[in-house]
């Protein structure tokens, strides 16, 4: 009976608590802060052994091997001690990956990771496999190994899950792009968090299939010196490409054997240039999965898109308002304002997480009236964009923002809620963020 350490008690770490308690482990779980109420009754229904806000040294140390949770950091002074002597720490994701025979499939990238993941679900469902959706989204990865049964999962992975796997082995790999975000985590080294992307493609054999974007120059200049043994199945906007998928002039193509895809790019639900990129990954993951085009077809066609990913709240007084409070970093910001078709009122700001914002000057000059920056610290936003566009205001909460925000814009327009930023100054989280906005203009 191994002895396994559990740090962390969100939907992760008590996933995992659940799977080595019914493969007949000793499992302690450990949070250095409160459990939230369901997950305390899932331990104790599992009579697994927890402690909260706290972490007993001498018995995380006892372990035979540590199940940490994406957010603790390896620097951790607690992970640092369990490295040093020597004691494995793994993420959940890996732990789960010891038992479950299904295919995998998995997604990757700075952005549209949450966006594609989904939209291979909701094909797969339509196609009606019997498919999981786990990761950074959905229930936890090992929670459902140990309590359902799928063929399939899709499962969405972060740079810090990827981090803590070693052996797990994904059949479909999927890397939308690389751009600099959380190199807080990465000794602000950029090799280091491509490196960690790259981790989506070990122990891949010539069997499986890579799906990858070769119009991203970080993940091109990294392909030959890693990626050695899987399928090579490449994303373009700009070339044709004989096996993988290409959007040019109005026809998004994939191809993997001898059936070909094809169809309007106006037809796909989620419009804009990085979601041609989403839904060409979900139509290449779906031809090497055997699903027939015309599901992959009304599939693409169908989709809903994710809350908080450019999700369309309400028009009021023929402004549409936009919530993308999933746009954490700036790649994601110029990926929102990059798909507006119309002049924006553009509410930014949070947590800077180290921004450069001089991609976003051009689209800014081209396509913004006005700038709200909703947050404590908005120095850098003026200092960026206050010779880039008409006016900007500082408000400190949604109400504020959303209001001033109707008084700016005329019929035609848009309110785009799309930070570029952290949310933790003033929000629990971005999903707190974009509800606060959603419930702000439905009180317009």
């Amino acid at each position: 009976m191994k002895k396994i350490v559990v740090l962390g008690g969100g939907e992760s770490g008590v996933g995992a608590a659940v799977l080595a308690q019914v493969k007949g482990n000793n499992v302690f779980l450990s949070d250095a802060g409160m459990l939230k109420e369901h997950f305390r009754q899932t331990l104790q229904q599992y009579q697994i052994t927890f402690e909260e806000g706290k972490h007993t040294e001498e018995r995380i140390l006892d372990a035979d091997e540590v199940i940490k949770s994406p957010g603790i950091p390896d620097k951790a002074p607690i992970v640092q001690k369990l490295l040093a002597k020597g004691v494995p720490v793994i993420s959940e994701i890996e732990f789960a990956g010891r038992y479950c025979n299904a295919k995998k499939i998995c997604i990757t990238g700075s952005n549209g990771k949450t966006t594609t993941t989904s939209i291979i679900y909701f094909l797969l469902k339509k196609a009606g496999l019997n498919v999981g959706l786990a990761g950074n989204i959905g229930s936890s990865y090992a929670y459902q190994v140990a309590t359902e049964k799928h063929d399939y999962y899709v499962i969405e992975l972060s740079s810090f899950q990827l981090d803590g796997m070693f052996d797990f082995k994904a059949d479909i790999a999927v890397l939308l792009n690389i751009t600099p975000d959380h190199l807080d985590r990465y000794d602000y080294n950029m090799e280091n968090y491509v490196r960690a992307k790259f981790r989506i493609t070990q122990n891949m054999s010539k069997e499986d299939c890579f799906i990858f974007c070769s119009d991203d120059e970080v993940t091109m200049s990294h392909l030959n010196q890693i990626v050695l043994k899987a399928q090579l199945l490449p994303l373009s906007q700009t070339e044709k490409v004989n096996r993988g998928a290409y959007a040019i002039d109005e026809y998004l193509h994939a191809q993997y054997q001898e059936d070909e895809f094809s169809m309007l790019i106006e037809e796909l639900a989620l419009q804009g240039k990085h979601n041609i990129y989403n839904s060409m990954a979900a139509a290449v993951a779906g031809q090497v999965l055997d699903v027939r085009n015309e599901i992959i077809r009304e599939s693409l066609v169908t989709f809903k898109g994710v809350e908080h990913r450019l999700e369309p709240v309400l028009k009021v007084r023929d402004v549409l308002y936009i919530n993308d409070s999933k746009a954490t970093n700036v790649n994601s910001a110029w990926y929102a304002l990059e798909s507006m078709k119309t002049k924006v009122v553009w509410i930014a700001g949070g947590t800077d997480k180290g921004n450069d914002y001089t991609d976003l000057y051009g689209l800014v000059e081209e396509k913004v009236k006005a700038i709200i920056c909703l947050g404590i610290d908005n120095e850098k936003l003026h200092e960026n964009f206050e010779n880039k566009v008409p006016v900007m205001y500082d408000v400190r909460s949604m109400n504020d923002a959303v209001k001033t925000a109707y008084e700016l814009t005329e019929p035609g327009e848009t309110v785009l809620l799309s930070p570029a930023c952290a949310s933790f100054d003033l929000f629990k989280n971005y999903e707190d963020r974009g509800r606060q906005f959603k419930e702000a203009v439905r009180n317009l």
